[in-house]
Order: structure tokens, then sequence, then C-alpha cells
């Protein structure tokens, strides 16, 4: 009689083959956070965080001199959309009360830069910020017809000049404004409509000019950084200039918007003019002002400054409000350590051959320590990041600071995706510590996939076009999710990354730091399959 030999299986086997993927996660949970030191180190990053950006704010002050010393700083102009304005042009104008336009051709733009701009607008009062909408020839743009500082629409191709004009029209019919160009006056094309909600009945229309901040960069040995190369004047020349409507009739008033105002222009032979009986606006040909012909009608407007949207960088006039955020570095470095110890720890004390003998599969494993890493991360950044933007904001704006404003969905991307950065970074720290299976060597290395190519790309050590890249290849793309500032293609801005403006879109940044994440891991739990522990 033959006797049957049943193989012997541990009760740990057993446990660990009734065991699911919940029940792993729980144990790697509670692995977690026994362990004292690793539950500190989460509350060291998150006030790390928070005490790096509020140290930052307490640091920023704005001021502003004058010729007798500083003088308080004036409030930044906000359009109709609720953004930070430049609003600075000079306008020669007439009161329209109800519907009505304004038609004039424009023979020469002299503006160096391509967005020096002139042409005919309506605008709400001669306040900064106020709703406007205009139809206006460029340097180097074309026609194009603008309102409310961020919307833009081309019209006409080609530089104007005495050879090649441009006729502009706005048509107002309560609160739409609807703007027309043409080459030859007979033959109108529609540009656009725009509606200015709540324009009030009398408006101001007429013509204008002005010229924004040249750009100039400047290199070093170690990379270049950008500044501004001071203000420009564009001279525009206009006639045929018809009005059409409930406007004064009086003289034509000329306004430096944004600067000194001016008043009725009086008086014969202002410099500059075509013939006698012409009319002097403010200063001399090179300052800002206009000349009118009495005998032609035609124009001559000087003006400098710009009409469109505040951006960052050296040609803005405030802050973004991810500077509040600036502590993330801080918070990074500890959840990357923490990240690497999860699983050097265990190669460490030798508890790996534990750990995998309890568990049916080691993937599993890698997979319940990435999900717990990542959970932690995230609580810990979207908590840190929901107490230092609002409280860093307040320190800001109480040392005179002006803070690009956002929107409310903007302000909880900035949140939960600090949460996620910080989450895949520690993902990204657990799969190359398993790699490495050195803890010392898996911190240097993540540091170096994530930190450092962001300090080279934003702290001016190397020129635009590497950091860009830099910024679009490296985990360090993810940086981007914080991005609240925005690019706008009619305002020559400097978008480069030392001033706060990654090439990727915030999500598709994160997606370059969550692709290196999953390709680590993947490498990881090849490697802890393969290997012996």
């Amino acid at each position: 009689m033959s006797a049957t030999i049943t193989p012997y299986r541990s009760q740990v086997q057993a446990q660990a083959a009734r065991a699911g993927f919940p029940q792993l996660l729980r144990a790697e949970w509670t692995k977690f956070r026994t362990v004292r030191g690793w539950m500190v180190g989460l509350v060291v990053a998150a006030l790390a965080l928070v005490g790096v950006g509020v140290l930052s704010a307490l640091g920023s002050h704005r001021s502003c001199g004058g010729p007798n010393g500083s003088i308080t700083c004036p409030s930044v102009p906000v359009g109709p959309e609720g953004g930070m304005v430049t609003d600075r042009f000079y306008f020669v104008h007439q009161s329209l009360a109800g519907d009505g336009s304004i038609t004039a051709r424009i023979t020469g733009l002299s503006g160096k830069e391509p967005w020096s701009k002139a042409g005919v607008i309506v605008k709400n009062g001669t306040g900064q910020g106020s709703a406007y909408a205009a139809v206006l020839a460029t340097a180097g743009h074309g026609v194009r017809m603008q309102y409310d500082f961020t919307h833009d629409t081309a019209g006409l191709s080609g530089a104007v000049s005495a050879g090649s004009p441009r006729w502009l029209r706005l048509t107002r019919s309560g609160d739409t404004v609807t703007g027309y160009d043409s080459s030859d006056g007979s033959n109108w094309t529609l540009i656009g409509t725009a509606h200015l909600a709540g324009l009030p009945s009398t408006v101001q229309i007429g013509m204008f000019a002005t010229s924004p901040d040249a750009v100039q960069t400047t290199s070093s040995s170690f990379g270049s950084s950008s500044t501004t190369g001071g203000p420009t004047l564009a001279t525009a020349t206009f006639d045929q200039v018809g009005l059409q409507g409930g406007t004064s009739g009086a003289v034509w008033k000329g306004d430096e918007v944004g600067g000194a105002q001016g008043g009725p222009v009086v008086g014969s032979g202002g410099p500059g003019a075509a013939g006698s009986g012409a009319t002097g606006g403010n200063g001399s040909p090179t300052s800002e002002g206009f000349q009118q012909d009495q005998a032609t009608g035609a124009f001559s407007i000087r003006g400098s400054g710009d009409i469109a949207p505040s951006v960052g960088g050296p040609l803005g006039d405030g802050q973004a409000v991810e500077r509040s955020l600036v502590g993330t570095f801080a918070g990074l470095v500890v959840v990357i350590v923490l990240g690497t110890l999860f699983i050097t720890a265990e190669y460490r004390r030798g508890l790996i051959r534990t750990t995998l003998t309890a568990s049916q599969g080691r993937g599993r494993v890698l997979a319940a320590k990435a999900v717990v890493a990542a959970a932690v991360s995230f609580v810990t950044g979207v908590v840190a990041a929901a107490v230092a933007l609002p409280l860093c904001m307040h320190i800001l704006k109480a040392n005179g600071n002006a803070l690009y404003p956002i929107g409310l969905l903007t302000e909880v991307r900035l949140v939960v995706g600090t949460g996620a950065l910080l989450a895949v970074a520690a993902v990204l720290a657990l799969a190359v510590g398993t790699i490495l299976r050195r803890g010392a060597g898996a911190v240097t290395v993540v540091i170096a996939m994530i930190v450092l190519p962001y300090i080279l790309a934003t702290a001016s050590v190397l020129p635009a076009g590497p950091s860009e890249w830099l910024l679009r290849l490296t985990p360090a793309a993810g940086f981007a999710i914080q991005q609240s500032l925005k690019a706008f293609s009619q305002v020559a801005g400097v978008y480069t990354p030392t001033n706060g403006f990654f090439p990727l879109s915030p999500w598709a940044g994160f997606a370059v730091m969550c692709g290196w994440a999953a390709v680590a891991l993947a490498v990881a739990g090849y490697l802890l399959r393969r290997r012996d522990v």
C-alpha cells in the first residue's frame, strides 16, 4: 500500500495567496506609519514648503522711486476681465453720444517695435483699464482688431506706408463695436465684432498711437538674461477722418492716457505742422502729442506705451502667485528622501526577503509601495500648499507687491498640482531606489533629474534655448503645473523660463514628469523580478 505525500505549504504562503492587493496596501501603509522618522519627515516636508514660502514673501517689498526719494507705488490698472493691464497711449478724441462710427486712413507708422500700433478706437472714457475696441495698424503684424486688452484678431497684412495706406473703421451700436479695414477705401472687410458689456451711452471715440518698451537681451559667459531697453515712440499719420453719429462737434482733444492729461488744443503753427493754420499738441516732435493740419484735415500723432495685457518678466508690473509656493523645493527634497528610504531601508536591513516572501508577486509589492508613497506625499503637498498659497499671497500684498490675479480653477490647480508634483517625485524616488538599492545614490540621482535641470533653466545659467529643452525633456518639466502666468501673442514679452514661462502647458509638463516616473517604475519592477534579493 503506497502512501500519498502532501507537499508542505506554510501558513505565511497560504495567507499571502488569499491576501489581495488591498491587504497588501494596508500592510505597506502600516509599515510606513509605524516608522516614526518617516511620519516626522512628512511633517518636516509640509513645514519646509510653508516656511520657505513665508520667508520669501516677508523679504519681498515693492518700492518706487521719485525725484525726492521713495514714493507710494501706483496701483496697476485692471482690465474689464479682471487681469492686470498696460493702458498707456496718446489719445486724440471727441465724445460720442449713442451710436456712431469713425473712419480714418492711416498713411504712415514710424514705430520701431513690431507691436508699435496706431489706429481708431472707441473707449469708455480715458481712465486706465476701461473697456475699449480698436482697429489698428502695427509696425510688424499688419492690421488688427483688439478689444478689452486680451482679444486680438488679424486683418490686412503688410506694413503701412504712403504708397500702401490702410483705411480703418469702427462702428458702435449699443454694446457692440464692429471693426473693418480696407486697402482702397471702397471695399471693406469685416475683421471682428466686440461686445463690451455695460458700455455707457457716451463714450470717447478717436485715434491713437502708442509703442511698447523695447526688449534688449544681454548675454553673459554663463548664459543669457533679458531686460527692457527703455520706452519707445511711435508716430502715425492719419487723414480722411470722418465721424458719424452724436459726436460733440468740438475741437479734437489730446490726452496722454496713463500719463499727464492734456486739454483742448488751441493756437497755431504747431511743430511739424503740415501747413498754415495747424494746431499743435503737447510737446515737440520727439515727445507725445499731436498736430492737426487745418487745411487738409491730416493728423500726426505721437505716442508711447501699450494697450495690452500685463505679462510677467521684466516688462511686467506684478508678481506671479506661484512665488508663494517657492518652498516646494524644500518639501520636494524631503519627499525624495522618504520615497527612497521606503525601499532602500529594507535592502539595508535585510527585510526585503521577508516582504517578498510574504507576498505573491514582487511587482505587486512595488505597486503597493508606490501607491502608499504617492498618497502620503500627495496629501502632504496639498495641505501645505493650501496653507502656503493664501498666507504668502496676503504677506506679499501687505508688502506692496502687485500679484497677477488668478481664477478659482487656477488656484485649485496650483494646490492640487503641488501635491501631485510631490507624489510623482516620491514614486520616481522609490523606483530609482529599487533600481540602485542604495539610498544616498538614489537620492542624488533623483535630485539631479528633477531639481538640477530646473535650477539650470531658471537661474540664467543657460541660454533660453537649452533652458527650454531641459524643461521639455527632463522630469523638471513637471514644475509647469505651478505656472499661472499667461503668454499673449500680441505682447512682446520675455517668455523664458527665467521669467516664469514654461515651454509646455501645465498639464503637458506634468505628463512628462509622469512619463519618467512610469518608465522608472517599469524598469524597477523588471529588475525586482529578475534579481536575487
